[in-house]
C-alpha cells in the first residue's frame, strides 16, 4: 500500500504538469439555481461533509473508503478533512515528522481523487491555537514567532508532500475557526499569520489554493487579506441556540427551546448575517462555508426548516457548504436523533430526510 500511494503522488504530479490550464474544472456550474447569477464565482459551489478521523489528539487516521464512494454515490464533490497536526509530530517536537501518520493522510487525498472529491487539507489544530480544548498549545499562533515558524514549517512540509496535485483535486485550509479579536489576537496579528503562512506555501507551490476560514469562529470576513488571491470559508451556524442546542462544548444551557423562525432570527436575519460574504465574492474573492448543521438534540423539524433557508442563501449567492459531519451527531448516518425514522444503509443508519434535503441544492 506504502509504494502505491507513492505512484499516485508521482502520477498526480504528471497529470498536473500535463494540464496546465488556468481556472477550475467545474467552475462554469457555480450558478445559484435556475441560471441565476451569482456572487461567488471564484471557486466551485463545492457541496459535501467533513471527516473526521484525524480530527483530535486521539484519532487514528483509520478512513474508511466506503465514506468516500457514498458521498460521491449521493452525489457530492467535496470533503473536508479537520486535522491535528499532533498526530503527525513525535515527541512533540513540531519539526519532528511520525511517517506513517502522514501516510494515512496520503490515503485520505488518494480516496479523495479515486471518487472525484476535492479534499480540503485543514488543521483543526496547527501549532499555537486551537478550537478544541483537550490540549493547551504551548504558543500562541498570533502573537509568537516560534508557533508561526512552526505552522509554516508544517504547511510547508505538505505543500512539498503534495506540490503535484492539481488545485482542482486539493486546497489547504490554513486553521480552523480563528478566535475573536481581542487579548489573544488582533486583526493585525491574523492577518500577519496568513500573510506568512501564504507567502511560506507559495514559495513552494505558486498555484495550490489556500483557504481562510472568517475571523469570530467563520463568522467575519477578512476583507484585509482579499488581495492574496486566497478563499476565505464562513460557517452555517447561525443562530447556536438552533445549530448547538444541548452541546457540551458550548455554553448552551441558557439557549432557548430551538424554533425557526425563533428567538430573533429568522429569514431576513439569516440573509443580513451572509450578506457581507455576499459582498465579499463580488470582489472576486472564493468563498465556501466549510461547516455547517445542527447537533442532534435539535428536533428534526426544526433542523430541517432552518437548514432549508440557508441552503437557498448561501447557493443564491454561488456558496457551497460541507456539513459537519458525515457519519456522527451532525450528519446524515449515525446522528442518534431520537425524532428520525432512519433507512437502514449497509449496516448504518441513514437520515433520509436530511440528505434528500442537501440533495436538492446540486
Amino acid at each position: 500500500m506504502q509504494s502505491n500511494r507513492r505512484e499516485f503522488l508521482k502520477m498526480a504530479a504528471a497529470g498536473a504538469a500535463a494540464a496546465a490550464v488556468p481556472g477550475y474544472a467545474r467552475e462554469s456550474g457555480n450558478k445559484g439555481g435556475k441560471g441565476k447569477s451569482v456572487a461567488q464565482r471564484a471557486i466551485p459551489r463545492w457541496r459535501g461533509f467533513n471527516l473526521l478521523d484525524m480530527f483530535t489528539m486521539r484519532s487514528k487516521g483509520d478512513w474508511a473508503e466506503d465514506d468516500f464512494r457514498w458521498m460521491r454515490d449521493f452525489g457530492f464533490d467535496f470533503v473536508r478533512l479537520p486535522c491535528c497536526y499532533r498526530l503527525w509530530i513525535e515527541d512533540g517536537d513540531d519539526y519532528k515528522i511520525h511517517e506513517p501518520m502522514l501516510e494515512k493522510l496520503d490515503r485520505a487525498v488518494e480516496l479523495g481523487d479515486k471518487y472525484g472529491m476535492h479534499v480540503s487539507i485543514n488543521f483543526h489544530r496547527g501549532p499555537g491555537y486551537s478550537v478544541n480544548r483537550e490540549f493547551k498549545e504551548p504558543h500562541n499562533l498570533w502573537k509568537d514567532a516560534e508557533a508561526l515558524k512552526a505552522f509554516c514549517f508544517q504547511w510547508q512540509m505538505l505543500a512539498k508532500r503534495y506540490k503535484g496535485i492539481s488545485k482542482d483535486k486539493l486546497s489547504f485550509d490554513l486553521i480552523n475557526e480563528p478566535p475573536n479579536v481581542g487579548g489573544r489576537m488582533s486583526r493585525a496579528d491574523h492577518e500577519r499569520v496568513v500573510r506568512t503562512t501564504v507567502k511560506a506555501i507559495r514559495e513552494i507551490n505558486s498555484d495550490r489554493l489556500v483557504v481562510a476560514d472568517g475571523i469570530a469562529w467563520g463568522r467575519e470576513t477578512i476583507p484585509e487579506v482579499a488581495d492574496l488571491g486566497i478563499a476565505q470559508s464562513t460557517r452555517a451556524y447561525e443562530p447556536m441556540f438552533i445549530s448547538h442546542y444541548g452541546a457540551s462544548w458550548v455554553n448552551s444551557k441558557n439557549y432557548p427551546d430551538p424554533a425557526w423562525p425563533g428567538g430573533g432570527w429568522d429569514r431576513g436575519r439569516l440573509e443580513q448575517h451572509y450578506a457581507k460574504w455576499a459582498d465579499l465574492a463580488k470582489k472576486g474573492v472564493g468563498v465556501h462555508c466549510g461547516e455547517g448543521g445542527a447537533y442532534n438534540r435539535t428536533p428534526h423539524k426544526v433542523v430541517l426548516a432552518w437548514l432549508r433557508d440557508v441552503l437557498e442563501i448561501l447557493t443564491g449567492h454561488g456558496i457551497g457548504l460541507a456539513v459537519w459531519n458525515f457519519r456522527g451527531s451532525f450528519g446524515i448516518m449515525d446522528s442518534e436523533r431520537k425524532d428520525v425514522q432512519y433507512e437502514g444503509f449497509h449496516g448504518h443508519k441513514l437520515d433520509r430526510k436530511l440528505l434528500s434535503l442537501l440533495q436538492e441544492f446540486e
